[in-house]
């Protein structure tokens, strides 16, 4: 139940993609350098500076559009010190300054005009009034990374990346895996031995290697190529429990009855005898799918799977492993880390409760 409840709240999160997510910035990548590599419970002052209106009226997206991609960036962010002061036309503050010396000198002040920062530019306001509503208060309760984006935000949306990758690798192993699998164990005959062939060749190349040589065959790295990539080196373990669940059933009676009246070859395959696969084909599936996470997160961390900006667990783990050594190194490798081991771990234990579930043998009570 514990596994299962991880899923479901991963998913969730997922389905709600921006909606949730502090920065709800494109694949949440909005950077500040001056913020880089800081502790979990970080709370700074925001100063946001309007863009010019054509970046602004870029920036504005329907519900569906922020659910899909994002909201584009309408303000140039500042991170600032607490205190600032505003005359009759201008606002004065410290931009944030991540490491202080006993030797260096403090930063200088910065000045705004009003005007620029006014979200209404009609509507006349005290200084005061424009100054609270340009600075902000941000809480980054991970940290950020190195490149000063908010690590919580790139951990939640990084949950797509993963239970995609694995929806669709176990959707076309299921799918390829039944095919091949079906057509091997019911026809028998030299198409049995063909195939059955061709799945030992496919079972006999490293996983990783397969995924990297389908990438270079189809020219581009990338989310959707890695999806396809993972999945086509999956359907083996499917064919082979198929097949074999294939040669069981073909003998049994009631697919002879299905032969006497007539019935279609492809009729008795895909009605009558892949049904009674269910119980194994949904347990190798669990199985799958927390392969996939473990496979793409492999790629990603090598480089050879998803690519930056996008937030992949994996990705992210290479980003805090090139840091090791450092006060940041240790969480921003941990963090990504925990969350694939916990998602890989949910769907053995849900794998473990399905075979037991499906298993005749196990004792009801």
């Amino acid at each position: 139940m514990l596994g299962l409840g991880f899923i479901m709240l991963c998913t969730l999160v997922a389905l709600l993609g921006y909606w949730v997510l502090p920065d709800n910035s494109p694949n949440a990548n909005n950077s500040l350098v001056a913020l880089q590599k800081q502790p979990p419970g970080l709370r700074r002052n925001i100063l946001r500076i309007p863009l010019p209106d054509s970046a602004r009226s870029a920036a504005r997206v329907g519900l569906l559009g922020l659910w899909w991609g994002g909201q584009p960036l309408a303000y140039r962010e500042v991170p600032i010190e607490p205190k600032y002061r505003t005359t009759a036309d201008s606002l004065f503050v410290r931009p944030f300054q991540s490491y202080h010396s006993s030797s260096s000198a403090p930063v200088a002040e910065q000045g705004f005009v009003l005007t620029s920062l006014a979200k209404d530019k009609a509507v006349s306001s005290s200084p005061q009034n424009i100054a609270e509503q340009a600075i902000s208060s941000r809480t980054y309760l991970l940290g950020t990374d190195k490149a000063g984006r908010d690590e919580l935000s790139r951990l939640l949306l990084g949950t797509r990346i993963s239970l995609g990758i694995g929806l669709v690798a176990v959707l076309i192993s299921v799918v390829l895996g039944m095919a091949i699998g079906a057509v091997a164990g019911y026809v028998g005959g030299w198409v049995d031995s063909l195939l059955l062939g061709l799945m030992t060749v496919v079972w006999s190349i490293p996983g990783i290697m397969l995924v990297i040589a389908i990438s270079l065959a189809l020219d581009s790295k990338g989310v959707w190529t890695s999806f396809v990539a993972v999945g086509l080196t999956m359907w083996v373990d499917v064919a082979r429990v198929v097949r074999g669940q294939m040669l069981s059933l073909r003998e049994k009676t009631f697919v002879e009855a299905g032969r006497v009246l007539g019935l279609p070859q492809s009729r008795l395959i895909w009605r009558h005898l892949l049904p009674n696969m269910t119980g194994p084909l949904i347990v190798l599936a669990t199985s799958n799918f927390a392969a996939a996470i473990l496979l793409e997160a492999g790629l990603s961390f090598l480089g050879l799977g998803v690519q930056p900006p996008a937030p992949s667990w994996g990705l992210m783990v290479n980003e805090g492993f090139q840091l090791l050594g450092t006060e940041a190194g240790l969480w921003l490798t941990l963090l990504p880390g925990l969350a694939i081991s916990l998602l890989v771990l949910s769907f053995n234990l849900l794998g473990n409760g399905l075979r037991d579930a499906y298993d005749p043998k196990t004792p009801v009570g």
